[in-house]
């Protein structure tokens, strides 16, 4: 069954080429993760119905305080909320894309995908406990490269990030040490590195310190030409951060009955899976003050999920037309925008 049938079995189809007169942009605020796509729709959206969306990328906690506090008409997300934390605070909330997590580095004389890296190194390197480039731990995944001697310089987020909370999920998931130690949250205690805010700027921060590593969502790594590392995954096996790779990991998403949508993808498991896999979500509130804002927020992710295409084209993983069509139902039947 086609995107637009399904959309238009549950009353959803609403006429996007036309646009709504004097209509206010839309205003939405939170991940960095998602920004470029949502940059990529937003532009492309305007171009053709003449309607704008004003997204501030300030991190996902951000951007979760201003949708509780009802300062935008949508928050976004990569650190889900549960099911009770949505009822609590009134909210809906929905995936809009996936993409992978990566780690990205800044040495001399490596290129992308040259660089092997585990999960228990990985943790160890943000533990701060494996210090050089030259450490057993990385020469023992790397025979072949001629790695220097040079001190680690560990660039992390200083907000609070959905892309922390995946990537620190992940850890925690495959390191004891960072589990006990430091745990899985959007905001963590960390033990060393330099701050940075959103993945701009981690980006930006690895990109212009030698001997850095960092980690971003993979379009920042991509539209920075930054040096990211291949990982081993939970089946043992070397992989690259590849759209394939994000929907292997993707594809044990079971959206259908997962209440609020709530998923983790970090450590999913076969052969081709990306270990750092996320999605990332929208929030909107239940009963709505602005009944027409929100009608104008629904015809944007309507139309962004049509096209999907512009997302596949940013490495990002579109949701599928069967999840899209349980989120189409989710919007009539529990966002009251009339």
């Amino acid at each position: 069954m086609k995107l637009s049938s399904i959309l238009a079995a549950v009353g959803l189809v609403m006429g996007l080429a036309a646009p709504v007169a004097n209509a206010a942009d839309i205003s939405g605020a939170g991940a960095t993760f998602p920004f470029p796509i949502y940059a990529k729709w937003a532009d492309a959206y305007k171009k053709e119905t003449g309607n704008g969306l004003n997204y501030q990328s300030i991190g996902s906690g951000a951007g979760i305080k201003q949708i509780v506090a009802k300062t935008v008409t949508f928050g976004a997300t990569d650190a889900p909320m549960t099911a009770e934390e949505l009822k609590k605070a009134g909210l809906v909330q929905w995936p809009m894309v996936m993409g992978g997590i990566v780690p990205v580095l800044n040495v001399e004389g490596i290129k992308p995908g040259e660089l092997v890296l585990d999960g228990p190194t990985l943790a160890n390197i943000f533990l701060g406990t494996v210090k050089t480039w030259d450490d057993a731990a990385i020469k023992k995944l790397n025979p072949k490269l001629a790695l220097p001697s040079t001190s680690i310089t560990v660039v992390r987020r200083s907000d609070g990030s959905g892309t922390t909370f995946n990537f620190t999920d992940y850890l925690s998931k495959i390191s004891a040490d960072w589990k006990s130690k430091i745990g899985a949250a959007a905001s963590v205690e960390w033990p060393v590195g330099v701050g940075a805010k959103g993945n701009d700027g981690v980006a930006g921060n690895v990109g212009q310190t030698k001997n850095s590593i960092g980690y971003v969502e993979y379009a920042y790594a991509k539209q920075n030409k930054l040096t990211y590392a291949n990982m081993i995954n939970k089946a043992g096996k070397v992989v690259a951060p590849t759209i394939e790779a994000f929907q292997a990991a993707a594809a044990n998403a079971d959206w259908a009955n997962s209440p609020g949508y709530y998923q983790i993808l970090t450590e999913q498991p076969g052969d081709a899976s990306w270990p750092i896999t996320a999605a990332t979500f929208i929030l909107m509130h239940a009963e709505p003050q602005d009944k027409a804002a929100s009608t104008e927020a629904l015809k944007f992710f309507e139309w962004a999920f049509k096209n999907a295409k512009m997302a596949e084209e940013l490495d990002y993983i579109p949701m599928p037309a069967a999840v899209v069509g349980l989120i189409a139902k989710t919007w009539a039947t529990e966002i009251k925008v009339k």
